[in-house]
């Protein structure tokens, strides 16, 4: 014989003799189990001559009648016959042994053959269960999924309880539904797999990992109990499981319960808690705001994971959200660096520049965010607003027009999502407008809202009311209630908008009849009391609206709702220059939220006005400034608080900034003119007065303080009369 010849023998008589002799060491009469992969007591891989790791061209040419072509069965056990064990186990090695050269050599032919050996194995052995789990396994994992399902289910017809068995058809259902591309899970195979791990849980209770499983399935099925039974029952089994733990922590915060997801999260020690769950801590903490929770655990899951950049992120814009400025600045400036190409890092670090005041910077570091997303609306969005900060109008309204045109449809149908960064687009685009005294512009934008419907459609309404109010055109707002009203009968918010319109344009019983009208004497009432209240206030009913303010506050249960009762009620206090009891209301608010922006102007600026506590009042409407830099408000606060410290040169600043925004704001101009009457711009001064004067004339009583508006006529003849005997005494007039 030739050499090759002589080499396919040995390579035969090899394979041969490592079956025999494994079929050889097991009894005839005994309960076979047939080994598994790895145990030690399989047939040993034989690997061609050459390289060791290279595949064979082909299979063994002749391996117990195995050919190329052909698997020759030996003859079935016939009825009643015993098993041959032997030879089931003989079959079994080889095809142990094919499986392995399969997986090895990534060859499929071997892999037929290890099916083919498997089916041999049960000819000897048709009632051997760990046979028919081993070809089902098989069939599963060379991708014949229905011959796997057929087996698995053969299996279960005479064994019912086969955990095996049920553990293959799980996984099966389970890949169906990780393949599923279009329109979710498939109900029908979904629920297959909820049956077989619910089976598989009954035979194996204390296995985490398929109750863990199984909770995951019924949470796809929208199944919230039996989703939560699974997950207790797994954290009954090991309660410090971080996979128990974030698996049932997810399912209340999916469910949009997050304070229920918190106490899980919590109810595991501090020093035992992983990166993980305190990442998951923090983000739930952010969902209900509260930031000073949120910071203390990103902060905890970035310690222990200082190269997780998801942490440092959480931790980044929870600061931020805090108004930490500097130390969300320093983690955004971190994560740059670590991951340059992460454009909404660069947004993040463009923004806090922009609310701390440098907004060429803040162009700066937008431009390293659009070489990154060109195409990304946020990125352009910002440029407009940090271009209305600079006062660039023009360039502000182009770009948000352009944003207005990206995000429209010639049809008119939009998403949601959509329709939400449209209606942010108009908002600001109407503001802009609203700074220039643009009023119609204004307005336009506004109708685009109203054109998309419901909760847009009321924003709408209320910004053409109060754009109109801006530019003092009452009868035009009315107007538009009225409209509103009549489009949209059911909507409480819109029917409360035109009563209050009315309370402020000479028909306050009117008003308070169509606010009282939306009573229901349910816990819906409580918008209604504070619309109610506010209308009081302004028409200065004093006991009325304390009254509407206690109703509305027996209807708050939650600690946001208690924030505007306590604002409403600083507000009324302080109309009646009650301001020791002001003062402890907005403080009340500002311990339950200490960015919020309104109760910040607010408080500081009846402090700096008064001309008490000016270092606290600076602090306060500077923080309000950093929150909302363009609003016209909380810059002229911030100049009057100046003015009131001395500092003209600030002062000035900021309020010519306001006075850009709200031109037609008779206090703005009654502060500009004391402004320069101090630093000795007497004519000046009083052309402010005037302009004030003007303005009060032009608003309504509810709007305008008696004696504020004589205060101003005061100093406004007082200038006139020093001008007077100025240019009596032929000295030029101080300008």
């Amino acid at each position: 014989m030739t050499r090759p010849e002589f080499c396919s023998r040995i390579r035969q008589a090899t394979l041969f003799g490592a079956a025999l002799a494994c079929a050889a060491i097991v009894p005839s009469n005994s309960a076979l189990a047939y080994p598994l992969a790895g145990t030690g007591s399989s047939p040993q891989q034989t690997t061609p001559p050459g390289d060791p790791q290279a595949a064979p061209a082909t299979p063994p040419a002749t391996v117990s009648g195995v050919t190329d072509r052909a698997i020759t069965k030996t003859a079935p056990v016939p009825t009643g016959q015993k098993p041959d064990r032997a030879t089931a186990y003989y079959h079994f090695g080889l095809a142990h042994m094919y499986e392995d050269m399969a997986t090895n050599y990534g060859r499929p032919e071997y892999a037929t053959r290890a099916i083919e050996e498997y089916k041999l194995a049960l000819d000897a052995d048709p009632s051997s269960k760990y046979l028919n789990s081993g070809l089902a396994e098989l069939y599963l994992r060379t991708g014949r999924v229905r011959d796997a399902v057929l087996a698995a289910q053969e299996i279960l017809k005479t064994e019912p309880d086969n955990l095996e068995a049920h553990k293959l058809l799980g996984r099966v259902y389970l890949q169906s539904l990780g393949n599923v591309q279009n329109g979710g899970p498939s109900e029908k195979v979904l629920q297959l797999a909820i049956a077989e791990y619910t089976k598989i849980v009954q035979l194996q209770s204390n296995d985490i990992e398929s109750r863990l499983l199984l909770g995951q399935l019924y949470t796809l099925s929208h199944d919230t109990p039996h989703a939560e039974e699974q997950f207790k029952a797994a954290q009954r089994i090991d309660p410090s499981s971080e996979d128990v733990v974030l698996n049932l922590a997810r399912l209340y915060s999916d469910s949009g319960d997050m304070s229920h997801a918190i106490t899980v999260l919590s109810a595991v020690p501090a020093d035992d808690r992983t990166a993980k769950m305190d990442y998951a801590l923090g983000m739930s903490y952010d969902q209900l705001k509260e930031n000073k929770n949120a910071i203390d655990a990103y902060g905890k899951a970035f310690e222990m994971e200082p190269d997780n950049l998801d942490a440092e992120r959480g931790l980044a814009q929870a600061l931020l959200n805090d108004n930490q400025l500097g130390p969300a600045l320093k983690h955004f400036e971190a994560i740059s660096v670590a991951d340059p190409q992460d454009a909404q890092t660069y947004l993040r670090i463009a923004e806090i520049e922009r609310r701390q005041g440098h907004y060429e910077q803040a162009l700066t570091t937008l431009k390293k965010a659009k070489a990154l997303a060109s195409d990304s609306l946020e990125i352009s969005f910002n440029e407009a607003m940090i271009d209305d900060s600079l006062g660039r109008y023009d360039e502000s309204t182009q770009t948000l027009q352009s944003l207005v045109k990206q995000a429209s449809h010639p049809d008119g149908q939009y998403s949601e999502a959509e329709k939400n960064n449209r209606s942010i687009f108009l908002d600001r685009l109407a503001n802009v407008y609203r700074e220039q005294d643009k009023i119609e512009q204004a307005v336009q934008s506004y109708q685009l809202m109203v054109a998309m419907g419901g909760e847009y459609a009321e924003r709408g309404y209320q910004g053409q009311v109060d754009a109109y109010r801006d530019g003092k055109q009452y009868d035009k707002a009315t107007q538009v209630a009225q409209q509103a009203a009549l489009a949209m009968p059911k909507d409480k918010s819109v029917q409360l908008m035109l009563a209050g319109q009315l309370a402020d344009t000479g028909k306050p019983e009117e008003g308070i009849r169509l606010a009282k009208a939306q009573l229901h004497g349910n816990a819906s009432d409580r918008d209604v009391n504070l619309q109610l209240a506010q209308i009081y206030t302004r028409l200065r009913r004093w006991k009325d609206a304390a009254d509407e303010i206690d109703a509305a506050d027996a209807l708050s249960t939650k600690p946001d709702d208690k924030i505007y009762i306590y604002f409403l009620r600083g507000a009324l206090d302080e109309r009646q220059k009650h301001y020791d009891s002001a003062e402890e209301q907005f403080r009340k608010i500002l311990a339950i939220d200490s960015n919020n922006s309104m109760t910040l102007n607010y408080l500081g600026y009846m402090l700096g006005d008064r001309g008490v506590k000016l270092d606290d009042a600076l602090t306060m409407v500077q923080k309000a400034v950093q929150l909302d830099p363009q609003n016209g408000a909380y810059l002229d606060s911030l100049g009057w608080v100046y003015f009131k410290m001395g500092q003209y040169a600030l002062a000035e600043a900021n309020l010519r900034k306001a006075s850009e925004r709200m031109s037609r704001d008779p206090a703005v101009h009654d502060h500009l003119g004391e402004l320069f009457e101090k630093t000795g711009r007497l004519k000046m001064a009083a052309t402010q007065w005037e302009q004030s004067l003007q303005e009060y004339a032009r608003t309504v009583p509810a709007d305008a303080e008696p004696a504020d508006v004589s205060k101003v006529q005061k100093k406004l003849d007082s200038a006139r009369v020093k001008l007077a005997k100025e240019e009596s005494a032929g000295a030029s007039p101080k300008q």
